[in-house]
């Protein structure tokens, strides 16, 4: 008899070889099998008869085979096979394409469900390929599962089904009352009818239930994480240091930035670590309320610490903080993977014996061999870049250190708060004076001269422009590339200008290289994918060009857009779209209308669901399978409220065990 730690090797019709293909999917045991959801249905119990069928409707009719099945060899690699069907009144020709087995399966007279799209002109109808199944062994609903070449569904849909008849009844993870309270079906009942639902409605209950119990456990690991940071800290910031720290500056804070560092440092005076996610619009003076914090925990006698998930940001982070706080004393270092080792070697001895004050780095902070004398502020930027555990690899490094996430991403507040349930939030709303706004325009490609020439005259006055193109997967032929449209520009209405390229396939060395080009204004044009989006700090570059535009979320459009506007000269984002769909229009006059992030981030979400928040970044938090943050918001909360209570009344998940092993497993497959 299978259990749920079964390997899936082991299901009977699975095997080694077949096994490997399942691992692809990320299925290794029969929970992992059983926890992959179908992503349709097909309803093969409402079977029509011929005459009541529309062309190009998908359709299942129920009919016998009348005539042999003939073979026909078209060219190599290609064979077809074409028989008849009647399903008592109407014939109906059926052709299949290249498969053998089904072919040889077929038996004359005997009776068939085919579903697929029909053809129908005059009296004729047929059909091309469809799904034929033995009219006994019919499923009135037919799971559909995201598939691979060598792994059908149909084959995803048998090894699943032997696997829900030799396994047990699921134990269940919720008691009676939580069931009753949110009208939940038992978890054995949701997993079998998830998969093989009896009718059309069969499956709305099923997965009301995993729905419900995914965000549960998503939420309880949340809040035990976030707990866990609720154990006394003795890096207990005692002075506050925040007015002396404002004399160092050429300029004033705002009101936002200075409540942000007072709700900050309220946390990190408290006997518990503080554990915040800072989150303000592009521009908002993030870097200032860091250096504030950093300054006053210096201060105090620690050490702190801040990761950039890009060398050349860290590179950013380290000129504008030595700038601020190395006139006062501080002593401030660079650790990165280029650093050279003599030197790596040197700054690690000095970061031990607390000769450094503060440190700023990439990924080569969580090395073990890197080590703190009193570490007691941990910064990392843009948590976009970094999973939920490298956080916490970087806060291992001191004992109960206070952590501060900064994000140029805005979030609506409700998802923010649910989402980062192990932070709580600061958020800067309020733009530092003198920050301009930068004009937005939507234009089509006919444009495009017109627009050369403006990138020109740019030029021409010492200025910078970024062109910005979308990914393109290999089959897109109506979609330049990034490559392509650099190669054009370079020979074409850009030649002889010092033009530069940067997109997602480039070694991390060789995007380095050229930002720094960039930067330093040696490439005059930058033509891009979307890896400019968190970039450097370019105060020359006045145009941003976003070549179709549609193909981009908002929140990253805006963060492009972000990439301009930040030295004092009038800046430009143009958007260069042909879409016709209303939608897709409506998006980018969103663009033209706010310069405010959360205000996009908002209509986005309406707009779009939450695909371009969370893509397949998910924000370091774990894959969820079935669940959608935000279409399911209320469930959202409920599982929330429903977590909380159980953590009040069994904070170590004893009385759950099944529950605690769930959140275990989904946290531990967390991708960094």
């Amino acid at each position: 008899m299978l259990n749920l730690d079964s390997n899936i090797q082991f299901i009977k019709g699975v095997g080694e070889k077949r096994a490997k293909l399942f691992n692809s999917l990320g299925i290794f045991c029969v929970d992992s099998l059983i926890h992959f959801y179908p992503r349709k249905y097909e309803d093969w119990s409402a079977s029509k008869n011929l005459e009541a069928v529309k062309s190009g409707e998908t359709v299942s009719i129920k009919a016998t085979l009348i005539t042999p099945v003939k073979e026909a060899m078209i060219r190599r690699g290609l064979t077809l096979f074409k028989c008849k069907f009647s399903d008592g009144e109407n014939v109906i020709s059926v052709t299949i394409f290249n498969n053998k087995y089904l072919a040889k399966s077929l038996h004359i007279y005997e009776d068939y469900y085919l579903y697929g799209k029909i053809e129908k002109s005059l009296l004729n109808f047929s059909m091309n390929s469809p799904k034929i199944e033995k009219a006994e062994n019919i499923l009135a609903i037919q799971p559909v599962y995201p598939a691979k070449e060598k792994l059908t569904s149909r084959s995803i849909s048998k090894i699943m089904k032997t696997a829900l008849d030799e396994l047990g009844e699921i134990e269940e993870t919720l008691d009676d009352e939580i069931m009753q309270k949110y009208s939940l079906i038992s978890l054995d009942k949701a997993i079998r009818s998830i998969h093989f639902p009896n009718s059309a409605d069969d499956y709305l209950p099923a997965r009301k239930r995993l729905i419900f119990e995914e965000l549960l456990t998503l939420q309880l690991g949340l809040l035990k994480l976030k707990s866990n940071k609720k154990s006394e800290t003795a890096l207990v910031i005692k002075d506050d240091y925040s007015s002396e720290f404002e004399k160092l500056l050429p300029f004033n804070l705002t009101n936002a930035q200075k409540r942000t560092i007072s709700e900050c440092l309220q946390d990190m005076k408290s006997k518990y670590p503080c554990n915040r996610l800072v989150q303000g619009d592009v521009g908002s003076g993030k870097t200032a309320v860091a250096a504030s914090l950093i300054y006053s925990v210096i201060k105090n006698g620690y050490q702190a610490t801040m990761m950039a998930p890009t060398e050349i940001l860290a590179t950013q982070h380290y000129e504008s903080l030595l700038k601020i706080l190395a006139p006062a004393g501080i002593n401030i270092r660079l650790l990165t993977g280029s650093t050279p080792a003599k030197e790596k070697k040197e700054i690690k001895k000095a970061l031990f014996d607390g000769e450094i004050d503060l440190i700023i780095g990439t990924h080569a902070l969580i090395q073990n061999d890197v080590a703190f004398k009193n570490l007691a502020l941990v910064i990392t930027d843009e948590q976009h870049r970094f999973g939920v555990k490298q956080r916490a690899q970087l806060a291992e490094k001191g004992e109960d250190v206070h952590t501060i996430v900064m994000s140029a991403t805005p979030i609506p507040r409700t998802l923010g708060l649910i989402l980062y349930g192990d932070l709580d939030i600061s958020i800067l709303d309020e733009l530092p004076p003198g920050r301009q706004e930068i004009r937005t325009d939507v234009v089509d490609s006919r444009y495009h001269k017109r627009l050369y020439k403006f990138i020109k005259d740019a030029i021409a006055r010492g200025e910078q422009c970024y062109i910005v193109c979308p990914a393109v997967e290999e089959n897109e032929t109506n979609i330049k590339s990034a490559e392509e449209l650099a190669d054009e520009l370079a020979n074409g209405e850009f030649k002889g200008y010092n033009l530069g390229i940067l997109h997602g396939k480039m070694k991390p060395k060789d995007k380095e290289a050229i930002m720094k080009s960039f930067a330093s204004g040696k490439v005059s044009l930058l033509v891009a994918t979307t890896v400019v989006e968190v970039g450097v700090d370019v105060p020359n570059a006045t145009i941003m060009v976003i070549e179709n535009a549609e193909r981009f979320g908002l929140s990253t459009l805006h963060q492009l857009r972000g990439r301009v506007g930040r030295g004092n000269k009038k800046s430009y984002c143009v958007l260069v779209s042909d879409a016709k769909g209303e939608t897709a229009r409506e998006r980018l006059m969103t663009m033209k209308k706010y310069s405010d992030g959360f205000k996009i981030a908002d209509t986005d979400l309406k707009l779009r669901g939450p695909g371009d928040f969370f893509g397949s970044r998910q924000h370091g938090l774990p894959e969820l399978k079935i669940a959608d943050m935000v279409e399911d918001m209320d469930t959202l909360q409920n599982a929330q409220e429903c977590a909380k209570s159980i953590l009040r009344n069994d904070f170590s998940l004893s009385n759950h065990p099944a529950l605690k092993n769930q959140m275990n497993k989904m946290f531990e497959n967390i991708k960094n």
